[in-house]
């Protein structure tokens, strides 16, 4: 297939945070535009379809459990069977259920070479609870993880919140996730622009997406939960030396790890060094040229739980030249 890669977008969020809205809004909307639907529910029964509103676009249920490894070949598979039809897709909707960790369905698009050529991952939308978020971050992991995947959050339900409450659910989320994009929703209510085809996740955009991504970013230390951390340098970085470490890091610590990123800029290249990284998988491209006269610096992004900030600037001060 010669044509471009068709779109994916994977929805995340809690149980009624308003996931489902979201996804009858851009299949009810004059868009004018077809999408297939992926939707994983927890549990034997699967979703109940009424709930899904009756467009052009197909619903594929995979309903053997969460999303995660034992599901990645059915992802694998559907996918790979919508490819082969005739009739072709604007883009993929992946729903994921509200107890999902998205990373295992964003690695998909990093390990299946066929799905890699044919569709590119490009965002995980989160929607987040804006009356129910701390209450359901004390529950468990669930909440916390699905913002640190992000890449664009949907902040739901602000007309049940007062102001002051809303601006501390956002100060919470951005202390997770300073690096997604948040719109601040009613009843899932957004312009699609602002969800769709946005090249959030493609590693050739990362930088259109967040201009600010080489700023000063942030660094938080709270052992246990989630939280990100930043690394800059203005020293050239060595490639080899950094595929090696960031390979071995991975291994080891890829399940706490659930985002990592950067821009590099490697020794006597013109280009940019483009990587990303979801759990234990990692990709990486060459991105925009360097100015004349820009200052060429790295940035290495951690978001995840337990990070050791002092022995991570280590590993990467030792792959710089």
């Amino acid at each position: 297939m010669s044509q471009a890669q068709v779109p994916v977008t994977v929805l995340t969020g809690y149980l009624g945070a308003g996931k489902t809205t979201l996804l009858n809004r851009i299949l009810s909307e004059q868009h004018g535009k077809k999408y297939a639907v992926i939707v994983n529910e927890f549990g034997e029964l699967g979703i109940d379809n009424d709930l899904v509103v009756n467009a052009d676009e197909e619903v594929f249920e995979m309903n053997n459990g969460c999303i995660c490894c034992t599901v990645r070949g059915d992802l694998i598979r559907i996918i790979e069977g919508l490819m082969k039809r005739k009739d072709k897709f604007d883009g993929i909707l992946v729903e994921t259920t509200g107890l999902a960790d998205p990373g295992p369905v964003a690695q998909t698009f990093f390990t299946d070479d066929d799905v890699k050529a044919r569709t590119r991952l490009d965002a995980i939308v989160t929607v987040v609870d804006a009356k129910h978020f701390q209450g359901q971050l004390e529950q468990g992991s669930e909440a916390e993880e699905q913002v640190a995947f992000a890449d664009v959050i949907l902040l739901n339900k602000t007309d049940l919140v007062s102001a002051d409450d809303l601006a501390k659910v956002e100060g919470k989320i951005r202390s997770i996730n300073p690096y997604a994009r948040i719109h601040r929703t009613e009843k899932s209510r957004i312009d699609l622009a602002a969800v769709l085809d946005k090249g959030a996740f493609d590693l050739k955009r990362i930088l259109e997406f967040e201009p600010d991504f080489l700023e000063h970013g942030h660094d938080h230390n709270h052992e246990d939960e989630v939280k990100s951390l930043s690394i800059t340098s203005d020293r050239p970085v060595d490639p080899e030396k950094f595929q090696k470490w960031m390979g071995a890091l991975l291994q080891l610590r890829g399940g706490d790890i659930f985002r990592s990123k950067g821009i590099l800029a490697i020794d006597g290249a013109p280009k940019r060094y483009v990587y990303q990284g979801v759990h234990m998988m990692m990709d990486s491209d060459w991105g925009s040229p360097w100015q004349t006269g820009e200052k060429r610096s790295s940035k290495l992004v951690f978001i995840g739980r337990n990070l050791d900030g002092d022995n991570l600037k280590r590993g990467f001060e030792d792959c710089l030249k």
